[in-house]
């Protein structure tokens, strides 16, 4: 099978991940264009062998040698990148979340069906050993009925004020929360309610932006059962993505904290490393899911994570996040 052609847009912090992904540890995959509006990014795709760069994303939408694009732009761009692309009758892979407004990945999802162009939802944590296998024995029954969903999502420092801004982000619980809300309708099933508390606990200066550092949700899944996620930028230890599945019959527990494979024992204590950060805990997952949206692509088979995953998993991130200002129970059904 021939090799798919990929225009990256968006060569920032995750981007470059991707260009080094697509580049060499992908075979399938062509990266020969490569776009940003920051010019200082061209030296990092040309570095990957990246022939084409396009100050423009629609220049490199319009070219004709592109088969696939891969959108890792700021979230309040996708509407537009993900729009063009479409009409343009690329194939799309979008990074979460697929938008900050519900209106616009209603718009979003309505030009993907109507030009019944191939879109992958950029949702990582599907892809990780952990997870998968998590997932696995929840449906087989291993644990009986799944029926307490518990996930902890803590980074080890806070992001600029820039990328912290609610106006480009979405804010805490849209833009951090939407991966642990993701895992969760994909665990336990559709969320039928929410609640969530939060707050500016850690770092005074996020007030400046309007978002929070710390958030507790709650949520009630349509079959009854029971979910609750934890999150925080002041996790000061290590990258800490944990997820629990309670069941009738025992818990499986996905995740883990220690890095290194050793724990050293001294007179002192007893102690070991701990993940540094997402590049190292997800690494592997970040390339599974792009291996698997080109594999897809190239056999002509559905996508893994569709459009409307993105649009589900933002409904309940919204409610979520109107249930704190709002300090009430939000149905996600209120969200339309």
């Amino acid at each position: 099978m021939n090799k798919i052609n990929v225009g990256l847009i968006g060569v920032g912090r995750l981007g470059v991940l991707y260009a080094r992904y697509l580049a060499y540890q992908i075979p399938a995959s062509n990266l020969i264009a490569a776009s940003d509006v920051n010019p200082a990014a061209e030296a990092a795709a040309k570095e990957l062998g990246v022939k084409k760069w396009y100050s423009n994303y629609q220049d490199l939408i319009d070219d004709k040698q592109v088969d696939a694009v891969v959108i890792v732009t700021p979230t309040s761009n996708h509407r537009d990148t993900v729009t063009a692309a479409a009409r343009a009758g690329k194939a799309i892979f979008c990074e979460k979340p697929l938008s900050i407004s519900l209106d616009e990945a209603r718009a979003m999802q309505k030009v993907v069906e109507e030009t019944g162009v191939f879109f992958h939802m950029g949702f990582m944590r599907r892809f990780d050993r952990g997870f998968r296998a998590g997932k696995q024995k929840v449906e087989e029954g291993a644990i009986g009925k799944a029926v307490v969903f518990k996930a902890s999502s803590r980074d080890p420092f806070r992001p600029s004020l820039e990328y912290l801004d609610p106006n480009h982000s979405g804010g805490l619980i849209i833009d951090m929360g939407i991966h642990d809300i993701d895992i969760a309708r994909w665990m336990m099933g559709d969320v039928a309610q929410t609640y969530a508390t939060g707050g500016v606990l850690a770092y005074p200066e996020i007030n400046e932006v309007g978002d929070i550092d710390n958030a507790i949700v709650n949520l009630t899944f349509e079959n009854g059962a029971l979910g609750v996620i934890d999150l925080t930028r002041n996790g000061v230890y290590g990258y800490d993505i944990r997820t629990e599945v309670l069941g009738t019959q025992g818990t499986v527990k996905v995740g883990y904290l220690r890095e290194t494979p050793i724990v050293m024992m001294t007179k002192d204590g007893v102690t070991h490393d701990t993940v540094p950060w997402f590049m190292e805990r997800f690494g592997e997952a970040y390339v599974a899911q792009l291996q698997n949206f080109i594999e897809h692509l190239q056999k002509q088979k559905e996508p893994s994570i569709k459009c409307a995953d993105g649009v589900e998993a933002l409904r309940v991130a919204i409610a979520a996040t109107r249930a704190f200002k709002e300090n009430r129970p939000v149905a996600v059904a209120e969200i339309v």
